[in-house]
């Protein structure tokens, strides 16, 4: 056992007046008089509230009440505004898991708003004296941390919603935008100069009305929750440009706000919520419940660590000294404990009741499910958010795996929640790129039922080509090797399974044949994205075929590299149109977003399946033809009036009926429609070799020949209904759908 820690004296206030307070809630709650404050140590011997004046003055106020592992009091006449930390005293015996000293100031875990980032300059924040070994932990620094922390803030809740109300956008309407707040306007020319890289640059009119025209119904948003950088990257001049990093669970990041960092950043927090609702625009945010900023046993004393380092981390059972470590940054929350769960909780319940979002992304959700160490998809997390009456009526999205044992978990999540499916964005990758089969095209084309068909439907796959982790769409055509070299680690960071094509030069080139390939695959992707079941994500930028130089690992890039550029070439100006006209497709088709999977078989009563795929010889395809590796194209129908469900009015859906035409070969394909059966008539929707084409240039009869060019998607529209006959060789009539069922798909 060390000796006791004692941290600098402190300036006294003989007059304050310390009542009890309460235990709970946990936080600081401004009353309109004073403010009550709580924080929950299971294994502290002393907490000491430290409240601080503009100039830094320090006066520490020790919790004398303990309720339940919660230390509380009430102050009269602090109001918001008022900056505090935490000092809290204990044991520090790594060996038993246990880090108290007091000579480190922490960031309450509740608190609602933090002032900005830790300056590694100013003061020591490791909480042991660092002398470049591995056992260095065992000794405790006893430098002040105070100058380097920064200080939490007592803020007022209080906010004017007006007539706000959550969008409640249905799934099957759901196309979903991920994006940087900062990123998104930092340059934009249109968003006033002060507001842009903020919440009220995300909040303003040009931005706003840029998603509108895109056509998109949320925005899902990279970390929010406050950020801490790690100290390696200020050392290199770079910054935590992706934010998961986070150390402040119910706290938005102060430096994106443009208002200021002194708690303003809630009030302009809450009015970007408010104004993209006001345009039907739900905000999702992407959240780190599984690790936090401080690292491994090495790593910084910002806050939990400080707090209740057992209580908060999962630490190791063979050697309390370390951390298990399923997310690859040094530590994992310790979702086991009950406290560790009600702080995850409370903080997932405060941004929808008190901030209105509308759902989250769980990054690294797997994480979340883990008991002692398997993950288990009845575990205590899924049952907290499945019985709690605010949280299990939001948008629950997992990124469905972690790094640790066991951890990918795609199509394996219970139902209400919808799956990050990396299965999907593989096969289409590969497919396009000719190094996948059809089957697997097919499958994730229509909803990949072989992994969400067990109760739940296509909406339980989140259906994306790019994300912020990787490659753009831009870069996926045009690099088959990472380019990372300006995040200076000597392109060793970030993923080699790209499975890109880059069209036969590496990069940025000027040969016209090239950049049409290039054009025309971006389309590809973009169409497939956009008119597969499920429910799609678009990367932001990917509209306009932003590039980031083949860097896909860009987290440390807060520059240019990042950030939107605005101006446009004319290929990107097209690229965009083209996404546009397809998103409003999908939007005015309810048969591209069906709620239900698509069966190969008439359950209508329409006289045709619901699905139909056929060979380029318009012949059906049947099982053995799935498991050929020679046919070159292939063709799906989607009857439009076979829609099984109603709508919300309870009346029939009745839909256009279509065929999609999809040649991933490298040479042009002509492809024969089928019997008139299907349709008498077709004409021409979208093409992704002739994106110039508009609906209804030319039509093509039943039997007739379209010509796919190599490596495109088409998309027919009937104009004719089908004519009653004879099913031709090759077809299956309903009849005897279930005696030749369809592939499953």
């Amino acid at each position: 056992m060390t000796a006791p820690l004692i941290p600098a004296p402190a300036t006294q206030n003989p007059g304050r007046q310390v009542w009890p307070g309460e235990a709970y809630p946990l936080g600081p709650v401004w009353d309109g008089e004073g403010t009550n404050f709580s924080i929950f140590s299971e294994n502290a011997e002393k907490i000491e509230l430290c409240l601080f004046t503009p100039e830094g003055e320090e006066e520490r106020i020790e919790l004398k009440q303990v309720t339940n592992h919660n230390w509380h009091c009430y102050l009269p006449g602090v109001h918001p505004g008022q900056r505090y930390g935490y000092r809290v005293h204990g044991p520090y015996e790594p060996d038993d898991g246990l880090r108290f000293n007091p000579c480190k100031l922490l960031i309450d875990p509740y608190a609602k708003a933090i002032e900005g980032e830790v300056d590694w300059t100013m003061a020591q924040v490791l909480p042991y004296t660092p002398d470049g070994s591995d056992d260095a932990d065992y000794e405790p620094d006893d430098e002040d941390s105070a100058p380097a922390i920064p200080k939490c803030l007592v803020v007022d809740h209080r906010f004017d919603w007006e007539d706000d109300r959550h969008p409640r956008t249905s799934w099957s309407d759901t196309v979903i935008y991920e994006t940087h707040v900062k990123g998104f306007t930092m340059q934009h020319p249109d968003v006033r100069e002060d507001l842009r890289g903020t919440y009220g640059g995300l909040a303003s009119e040009p931005a706003i009305d840029y998603l509108c025209e895109l056509g998109v119904t949320a925005v899902e948003l990279l970390p929010v929750h406050h950020i801490i950088d790690e100290s390696f990257l200020n050392e290199r001049g770079l910054k935590n440009y992706w934010g998961y990093s986070s150390i402040g669970y119910l706290a938005p990041h102060a430096p994106y706000a443009a208002t200021g960092e002194t708690g303003e950043q809630v009030r302009e927090f809450k009015g970007m919520v408010k104004a993209l609702h006001k345009k039907g625009i739900e905000v999702i945010l992407d959240v780190v419940y599984n690790h936090t900023a401080e690292g491994n046993h090495l790593g910084p004393m910002l806050s939990f660590k400080g707090v209740d380092n057992p209580s908060y981390y999962r630490l190791s059972p063979q050697d309390q000294r370390f951390y298990m470590d399923f997310t690859g940054t040094g530590n994992t929350l310790n979702t086991v404990h009950p406290s560790t769960l009600r702080l995850i909780m409370d903080s997932l319940r405060y941004w929808v009741i008190e901030c209105h979002v509308d759902g989250f992304r769980f990054d690294l959700a797997s994480t979340l499910a883990r008991g002692l160490y398997e993950v288990d998809r009845l575990g205590a997390f899924f049952d907290l958010i499945h019985q709690d009456p605010v949280l299990s009526q939001v948008k629950l999205i997992a990124e469905p795996w972690d790094v640790g044992p066991g951890g990918y978990q795609v199509g394996n999540f219970p139902v209400q929640w919808s799956e990050w499916n990396g299965i999907y964005r593989d096969e289409m990758r590969d497919f396009w790129r000719g190094a996948t089969p059809l089957s697997a095209f097919a499958g994730r084309l229509t909803g990949s039922a072989d992994l969400y068909d067990d109760g739940r439907n296509p909406r339980a796959s989140i259906n994306f080509i790019t994300a912020h982790d990787g490659f753009t769409l831009r870069d996926l055509v045009s690099y088959n090797e990472k380019h990372n070299e300006a995040n200076l680690e000597d392109n060793q960071d970030g993923t080699d399974d790209n499975r890109s094509w880059n069209c036969g030069v590496e990069g940025e080139t000027d040969d016209p044949e090239v950049l049409e390939l290039r054009g025309r695959q971006t389309r590809n992707y973009m169409a497939t994205l956009l008119l597969s079941q499920g429910i799609p994500m678009v990367l932001g930028g990917d509209e306009m075929a932003r590039t980031q130089g083949g860097n896909n690992n860009a987290w440390c890039q807060d520059s240019p590299i990042s950030w939107f550029d605005w101006e446009l070439e004319p290929f990107q100006e097209r690229m965009l149109a083209f996404t546009k006209r397809v998103i409003r497709l999908r939007q005015d088709h309810p048969v591209f977003r069906r709620k239900q999977f698509l069966t190969g078989s008439d359950e209508n009563g329409t006289g045709l399946p619901d699905s139909w795929w056929f060979r380029p010889e318009g012949r059906r395809m049947t099982r053995r033809d799935w498991e050929r590796d020679d046919i070159p194209a292939l063709g799906l129908f989607l009857n439009g009036q076979a829609i099984p469900y109603p709508d919300r009015r309870g009346e029939r859906i009745v839909d256009d009926s279509f065929l999609v035409l999809v040649n991933g070969h490298h040479e042009a394909v002509p492809v024969r429609l089928p019997s008139p059966r299907y349709g008498a008539e077709w004409a021409i929707e979208l093409s992704t070799a002739e994106p110039e084409l508009l609906p209804g240039e030319w039509t093509v009869p039943a039997r007739g020949t379209v010509h796919c060019e190599a490596r495109s998607f088409t998309v027919l529209k009937r104009v004719e209904p089908r004519q009653e006959g004879p099913a031709e060789e090759g077809e299956v009539t309903p009849e005897v759908a279930e005696a030749a069922p369809e592939v499953e798909a």
